[in-house]
């Protein structure tokens, strides 16, 4: 074989490894806990399925509730949250940030992202502006990352 072939071939196993590999940091399993009427929710479980994770969805409980439990710091909500592995995620959390997470597994309750930005997963339209990523333990909001 000659030269470039083999640097062409080695590169390309490098790149599918690195994929592979962040890929298969994420649980495979996650429970996505929502209002019932919530479409962006299914959206947001959708696109985590696609990403080989398969997702419960849970509707008939009083989500406030659930954000209680993981330790949501006030103010800080999304229309739903999900338990993965060890963690919250709150909201539309960019799979960037979800991958992080679970690359560093940080000592932390979990990330979120507040409110229902435009052009997260889950979410229709343009990005507009930079995301706010946030990490939290015991209702103490800290940045995660922007994105």
């Amino acid at each position: 074989m000659n030269r470039p072939i083999t640097s062409l071939m080695f590169s390309s196993a490098l790149l599918l490894g690195g994929i592979a590999t962040a890929q298969a940091t994420m649980p495979d399993e996650a429970t996505l806990y929502m209002n019932p009427q919530c479409g962006c929710c299914h959206e947001y479980a959708r696109l985590l399925e696609e990403r080989g994770v398969a997702v419960t969805l849970i509707d008939d409980v009083e989500v406030g509730k659930i954000k209680q439990q993981v330790g949501l710091p006030y103010g800080k909500g999304s229309c739903h949250t999900t338990l993965m592995g060890d963690y919250a995620i709150e909201g539309h959390v960019p799979f960037e940030a979800v991958e992080r997470l679970f690359q560093e597994r940080p000592k932390i309750g979990g990330i979120g992202l507040a409110g229902m930005p435009i052009g997260t997963p889950g979410m229709p339209g343009p990005k507009r502006g930079d995301w706010e990523v946030y990490q939290f333990t015991d209702q103490q909001p800290l940045p995660f990352m922007t994105l």
